[in-house]
């Protein structure tokens, strides 16, 4: 068994990037694949919380770095989804232990153990955040409607595509997809949002899901549920329909290209066409 490592990253903090990681990872794993979700904020760990496992943690990431505990020792398997299982991060510890040593090590143990791993990254470009993307092998971009949020994220991108162990390599890039969450049409109607044109227009990747604004994800992460888990929710709904489109589109190896959220005309693709190629140079000289 050979993990796929899926980094789930954004530029600004409070997206919902690790209500995202809870949600797909328990997504997939209702798919019947053994998923593994890892946190990588060390000293700001959430995802125990989001994931309702907190009080069952006993050794988290480094424990298993430095060889204090085994990799089945530190495993939290989910009662609900029973491939489903997290390895937290160090509450206390120092972020400048979490070093390229350390996670080739425990990733390595990982990767012969389960199909996906989920890394859920801090926000931002520290340390934290690039050692989680060292590894990806996709990265999902979590963002809001919002410009500094959108902003933020097409940073990250940057990032991506310069410091990850596939770039560093020569192999091919790292796939990345957004998820927009938080969103609202009425909201966008009224100016106070912006719209998905307008966000993919910026952030030319492959549209992998719309997560609508909800209590139901507030209430979810309060409870220790992954959103995903209740399927008659709107969020719940978008998460299991993000996961079923990523396993189709990685099954039948589709090349990663800009996709529409929704049918359009020829008039509306021509003009697609054209934002791709804006966006195309924009990244390209991103960091000029």
């Amino acid at each position: 068994m050979s993990a796929t490592v899926i980094t789930v990253t954004s530029g600004k903090g409070g997206v919902g990037k690790t209500t995202t990681t809870a949600a797909f990872g328990a997504a997939l794993a209702l798919e019947g694949h053994r998923v593994c979700v890892v946190d990588f904020d060390m000293g700001l760990r959430n995802l125990d919380l989001v994931m309702g496992v907190e009080k069952r943690v006993v050794y988290d990431f480094l424990h298993v770095a430095h060889g204090t505990a085994n990799l089945s020792q530190a495993l939290v398997r989910d009662k609900r989804v029973p491939n489903l299982f997290l390895l937290a991060t160090s509450q206390t510890a120092d972020k400048e232990e979490l070093t390229h040593e350390a996670i080739d090590h425990v990733m390595n143990l990982l990767r012969g153990e389960f199909d996906y791993i989920l890394c859920d990254s801090p926000a931002g470009i520290e340390h934290g955040a690039m050692m989680a993307l060292h590894h990806a092998d996709h990265a999902i971009v979590v963002c809001n409607p919002e410009m500094t949020s959108v902003r933020d994220a097409d940073r990250i991108m940057g990032y991506i595509a310069a410091r990850s162990r596939r770039a560093q390599a020569g192999l091919s890039p790292v796939r990345e997809h957004l998820v927009v969450t938080r969103y609202s049409e009425e909201r966008v109607r009224k100016g106070e949002m912006l719209s998905l044109e307008t966000i993919q227009d910026i952030l030319v990747m492959p549209l992998l899901a719309v997560v609508p604004e909800s209590d139901s994800v507030l209430r979810s992460s309060n409870a220790g549920r992954p959103a995903s888990l209740d399927g008659k929710t709107d969020a719940g709904r978008a998460y299991r329909a993000a996961a079923k489109s990523f396993l189709a589109e990685t099954r039948h190896g589709i090349a990663q290209s800009y996709r529409a959220p929704q049918m359009a005309g020829a008039g509306f693709l021509s003009a697609l066409t054209e934002t791709a190629q804006r966006g195309l140079l924009r990244r390209l000289f991103r960091h000029a």
